[in-house]
């Protein structure tokens, strides 16, 4: 919604990513407010983070270059590339989802300051060569925050699942994100789209759909994706769900801080490594 990405490439050989703000959105700030807005993304670093390489503004376009990802993003890992998607495993999807948890974490928590996302989904969760994670579009909220477009942004999240219940009220805070990270972690666990118009009419929307059977143990081990092929631990399943569940309450005030879901997802691996050397 906010522009187009073009995958670039330098003379020496560097590839970078560059993002062409749609004249709509970029229409909304002036010059001096464009490059607040630079100075300000160019401030976010972290590990989990796509880092702003540069910037371009002149005849009339407004371009944001990023490092470039080289497989893609979590959306198109999960529903459009079935052997990328063999390659996820469980313990894979937990660290994805500590990564975008880490992220949040820092632009809610640590950074100064702290900044919504406005814009969680999996298409915004990019993979790097070894599948680490790098959140994309961090610190464009301003960009649609203003009138028609942030009425837009707000019903395109809702439409394809992502949107928390406050959302119809035109709010939107920091437990929104974390609404919409719970909905990622639903793609993870299920490896469904947030929304998919092909399903029967009450599977459509995956939160609604999941939330009923995410305490139901026979229901979740139904849920879960099948490229996993059943290599996964019940518990570690189980405590998953948990934290989803925790994650899309329709109340904000009872969604965990981000600092918190790092915490049990951190646990969550640790757990897991305990289990597979005392197997061994």
């Amino acid at each position: 919604m906010l522009g187009s990405v073009y995958r670039a490439e330098l003379p020496d050989g560097k590839i970078l990513a560059v993002k062409k703000l749609d004249k709509r959105v970029s229409d909304q700030q002036t010059d001096d407010e464009f490059l607040e807005l630079i100075n300000s993304i160019d401030r976010i670093r972290h590990p989990n983070i796509v880092e702003l390489i540069g910037y371009c503004a002149e005849h009339g376009q407004r371009l944001l270059i990023y490092e470039y990802c080289s497989n893609g993003s979590l959306q198109d890992a999960l529903h459009s590339d079935d052997e990328f998607k063999t390659r996820l495993s469980w313990n894979a999807r937990i660290r994805i989802a500590l990564g975008a948890a880490r992220a949040l974490e820092y632009l809610h928590e640590q950074f100064q300051p702290s900044v919504v996302h406005r814009n969680f989904k999996s298409a915004n969760i990019l993979l790097d060569d070894d599948v680490s994670v790098r959140v994309s579009d961090c610190g464009l909220a301003p960009l649609i925050t203003k009138g028609s477009v942030s009425q837009l942004s707000g019903q395109l999240l809702t439409a394809y699942g992502y949107g928390a219940p406050e959302f119809e009220s035109g709010i939107y805070t920091y437990q929104s994100d974390i609404y919409s990270f719970g909905v990622v972690m639903l793609e993870l666990l299920t490896g469904r789209q947030s929304y998919d118009r092909t399903r029967p009419r009450g599977e459509q929307f995956l939160v609604r759909w999941a939330i009923p059977q995410l305490h139901d143990i026979d229901a979740l081990s139904k849920m879960v994706d099948p490229s996993l092929k059943g290599n996964y631990p019940a518990k570690s399943l189980s405590n998953f769900a948990d934290i989803i569940s925790r994650c899309v309450q329709s109340e904000p005030e009872f969604r965990p801080a981000m600092s918190e879901v790092v915490l049990y997802l951190i646990n969550m691996i640790r757990k897991e490594s305990q289990q597979s050397e005392s197997n061994e």
